[in-house]
């Protein structure tokens, strides 16, 4: 029979016990949860951009808390139910205190903030850009993670309606064309303005072409921090070759680890190499690396390329608020090339899309610079800046465009020189302040720019001189000042900022005559010249809760000519003008972001001197307008997608019957890409371009360069903290297309016909490049 036995007294106790501290623990959780509250919210600017990094900090009757906002702008406190002050706080923000009552609503706030000093630098990395029509911002996600085997590739990754066509299989720099107009090298039909660390790529008085941007071989894509593009000439800090905007690329002062090494290969004889040293300094960053690049391409005459870079930066940290720097850079850079070849034979079969017909074109490129910088920010928010630099620069470039149109005996064959000494100095002050209780912003610097430069051209045969054509020792130095204020007014909800500035250039053209000297003396002299530039930008956002903000931005830019066109035609344009207008609006929601604007560019007359044969060239005044517009979506946590498109709708020389059109320049551009971060260790992106096709004569608009669409793959998969998988795929339809496209006229052989026709580079085909990389000694 089965017995019941009943507890004894101790075990009843003790889960009674039990029980009734379960019981009060439950009720102290209810208790204290009646009596917390959570303070959440979203940082954003006036025109709705989501801000991170902004530190919320509270003061309670149980301690401080604090929390920062994350890449979406969203913060969130636990806090007593009492009454309580938040501060926000951070690097350029205006700080400001908010407070609450024990009872008020303290859930999804919207916190707008200020920047004292604008924001530089722009970190998102795969939530949506916030976007404006004034500026673009590249972070550093595509230079780490996308293979490039040349320097043209890093352009292709700009968009912002720059279309940038390689040169002779990526050896000789890259031909610029946006909104409209061809820029050549960088420097004509008012410029493309492109700055490393504050140090101007484009050469003014170059062997080659006016603004060219041969400097950016030494540019090493893994050091990229991030990249600015001013979408026209509308701030004062930027002088010389701005007509069309500013790329202003800022390089990395040290690595998230000590030593980085990445190793690649692919078609064509590819290798590439990139190893850094980026020490853990207490007060300072530094880095060293080197980078070797070599390739063959797809050519008939093999490319070899050959580019080995050395980069180096120290900063050193004298307090919290002054910073000391140093950088370093060389490089080297030699090639041969195809040259630009006659299309017509290739569409006839005869000449291969990869063919050639001077064996002898290439270059070979020498560039250093040394450069210093100081940074001191002041008590009362002032920042202070100043850097110097010395640059040395030797440049050989092999061409022959015409083949035997001028020399049937001979040929064509030139040789480019152009060996350089650069100096400068850049001064600025950035001082926020307040005015009548109004937040205001005054930026003041000064630019020095002295360059000496020996520069020729020579007939040649087999790379080597037979005649000299031009010989001269140039010095051309360009001073600059300039101001701008900034102010920021509220009327309610709606929010306005103003910018009003004005620049000065001042050059002075030097030339002296080596052909015959003493017989020169319309070939050598010293002229001047000057221009003031005025700025003015305009920005209301109606409504704080509405996510829109119109712009009107209004800016002259200036191009100078080359020296020797100056002193040989005194009576010729020495600077040209731009005047850019845009209007435009900008929509900033939490995942998309949208902006979008008109344009009109107002150019006067240009002189631009030839250096292929030293004649001149004169270009009247021009007139081009249309409409851009960007997006940028964040789809998921780890996907994202941003595209862009630039259409011109007319341009044209002013004053002319019949009307005359501006040639050789696309007058529809644009992008998308499609990026992945961090999805189960793979990162990667999936990016397309496409630009129309084009006139190339003024007068006959069947005279066209044929568009394109290419679409360029990169893949990374990390398998641990320390390596990585790479694997990047250009042209990955391997659609058939070509470049940089010109239509002039040429004579392939001795005794054959001169004809008129369009000579072109080919792109790449697909072309397949896998790497590893390894990354060690990660700092805290």
């Amino acid at each position: 029979m089965l017995e019941l036995h009943s507890f004894n007294s101790k075990p009843r106790r003790l889960v009674g016990w039990l029980f009734l501290a379960t019981l009060l623990i439950q009720l102290s959780v209810f208790a204290l949860a009646q009596n917390l509250r959570t303070i959440s919210g979203t940082v954003v600017t006036a025109n709705g951009e989501a801000v991170r990094g902004v530190t919320i900090a509270v003061r309670t009757s149980a301690g401080d808390k604090t929390a920062t906002s994350d890449d979406e702008g969203n913060f969130k406190l636990e806090v007593p139910r009492e009454a309580v002050s938040l501060r926000v706080a951070g690097k350029n923000i205006s700080a400001q205190e908010l407070t609450f009552a024990a009872n008020d609503p303290t859930e999804n706030l919207r916190v707008e903030i200020a920047y004292i000093i604008p924001k530089i630098h722009d970190g998102l990395v795969i939530s949506a850009s916030q976007l404006d029509p004034t500026i673009d911002r590249r972070n550093d996600v595509i230079y780490r993670d996308t293979l490039f085997s040349r320097d043209d590739q890093v352009f292709h990754t700009l968009d912002a309606g720059i279309n940038a066509g390689q040169h002779e299989g990526g050896g000789k720099s890259l031909e610029i064309r946006r909104f409209g107009y061809n820029m050549d090298h960088g420097g004509v039909n008012g410029g493309l303005k492109v700055l490393v660390d504050n140090f101007q790529q484009n050469q003014g008085t170059q062997g080659h072409g006016q603004g060219y941007l041969g400097q950016l071989k030494s540019l090493t894509p893994e050091l990229v921090q991030d990249v600015e593009i001013l979408n026209g000439p509308f701030s004062a800090q930027y002088g010389d070759f701005s007509g069309l905007g500013v790329v202003h690329i800022r390089l990395k002062e040290s690595l998230p680890d000590q030593l980085t090494a990445r190793f690649q290969g692919g078609q064509f004889d590819t290798f590439r190499s990139f190893l850094a040293y980026s020490p853990e300094l207490k007060r300072g960053d530094a880095l060293i690396a080197y980078e070797a690049s070599r390739t063959d391409g797809p050519f008939k005459n093999p490319l070899h390329y050959k580019r080995d870079n050395v980069t180096g930066n120290y900063v050193h940290n004298l307090n919290e608020k002054t910073k000391l720097g140093f950088k370093l850079n060389f490089g080297r850079n030699d090639f041969v090339s195809s040259g630009q070849i006659p299309l017509d034979e290739v569409n006839a079969g005869r000449l291969d899309r990869f063919g050639f017909v001077d064996p002898d074109n290439g270059g070979r490129v020498r560039t250093g610079v040394v450069s210093t910088y100081f940074r001191r920010e002041t008590e009362k928010g002032g920042v202070f800046k100043i850097d110097g630099f010395v640059a040395r620069s030797l440049f050989d470039l092999y061409s022959n465009f015409t083949f035997f149109l001028n020399d049937e005996t001979n040929g064509d064959e030139i040789i480019q020189h152009d060996s350089r000494l650069q100096q400068g100095v850049n001064a600025q002050w950035l001082q926020p302040y307040k005015l009548f209780g109004k937040q205001m912003l005054l930026v003041a610097g000064a630019n020095f720019h002295d360059n000496q430069i020996n520069v020729g051209l020579d007939n040649s045969v087999s790379r080597s001189p037979i005649s000299v054509v031009t010989k001269a020792n140039a010095r051309v130095t360009n001073s600059s000042g300039y101001v701008q204020q900034g102010i920021d007014l509220d009327s309610g909800r709606t929010h306005f900022h103003i910018e009003a500035g004005v620049r000065f250039d001042h050059f002075r053209f030097k030339v002296d005559d080596r052909v015959l000297p003493e017989f020169s003396s319309g070939l050598s002299g010293i002229r001047g010249a000057s221009r003031f530039q005025p700025k003015f930008n305009f920005a209301v956002t109606p409504n704080e809760r509405l996510p829109l903000t119109v712009y009107f931005n209004y800016g002259r830019g200036i191009s100078s000519q080359d020296a020797r066109g100056v002193v040989q035609q005194p009576e010729g344009q020495r600077i040209s003008t731009t005047d850019f207008y845009q209007v435009g609006t900008s929509h900033n929601f939490k995942r998309l972001s949208l902006s979008t604007d008109l344009f009109l560019i107002d150019r006067s007359n240009e002189q631009v001197y030839i250096p292929d044969d030293g004649s001149f060239e004169f270009l009247g005044p021009t007139r081009a307008y249309g409409f851009e517009a960007k997006t940028s979506i964040k789809l998921t946590r780890v996907l994202s997608f941003n595209g862009g498109l630039t259409r011109v709708m007319n341009a044209f020389y002013r004053g002319q019957q019949p009307r005359i059109y501006v040639d050789s320049a696309p007058h529809f551009i644009s992008n998308a890409a499609l990026t992945l971060n961090g999805w189960h260790g793979f990162s990667g992106s999936l990016r397309y371009r496409h630009i129309s096709n084009y006139r190339l004569d003024g007068e006959d608009p069947t005279i066209r360069a044929a568009g394109f669409d290419v679409l360029d793959l990169s893949v990374t998969k990390r398998l641990n903290r320390r390596v990585e998988l790479n694997l990047s795929v250009d042209n990955l339809t391997d659609k058939r297309y070509f470049e940089t496209q010109n239509f002039f006229e040429s004579r392939l052989v001795p005794g054959a016909p001169v004809v008129s026709r369009i000579h072109a580079t080919p792109g790449y085909p697909v072309t397949v490049t896998a790497g590893v990389t390894f990354r060690l000694g990660g700092k805290d």
